[in-house]
């Protein structure tokens, strides 16, 4: 069992930087692929980027490459995400999650999810 836990977000102006954090406790996480995914109200949930918490090799959607950064920090069994130059756009519930395998892209590969926290971004 993994659990994931979530931090940061909330309101924001367009042009702002923000970073979204998840925390990561149970058994044997470091085996899995971290992604981040985001929902926008009537659309459906969109994978972001992942990291590989063993090796930290990372995987981003060709959509956000450039202006999202995901990292980990091993001491602190957190998974984080970096998101630069937001735009309304971007507004979304944003949520983190676990899968086995790396490059996992789909949600339905993701078998522990975060509580997901709400960015909103102003114009």
């Amino acid at each position: 069992q993994v659990q994931l836990v979530q931090s940061g977000g909330g309101l924001v102006q367009a042009g702002d930087s923000l970073r979204l954090s998840c925390a990561a406790s149970g058994r044997t996480f470091s085996s899995y692929f971290m992604g981040w995914f985001r929902q926008a109200p009537g659309k459906e949930r969109e994978f972001l980027t992942g990291i590989s918490w063993s090796t930290g090799s990372t995987h981003y959607a060709s959509s956000v490459r450039g202006r999202f950064t995901i990292s980990r920090d091993n001491a602190k069994n957190t998974v984080y995400l970096q998101v630069n130059s937001l735009k309304p756009e971007d507004t979304a519930v944003y949520y983190c999650a676990a899968a086995f395998t790396f490059g996992a892209t789909r949600a339905t590969d993701y078998s522990y999810w975060g509580q997901g926290t709400q960015v909103t971004v102003s114009s």
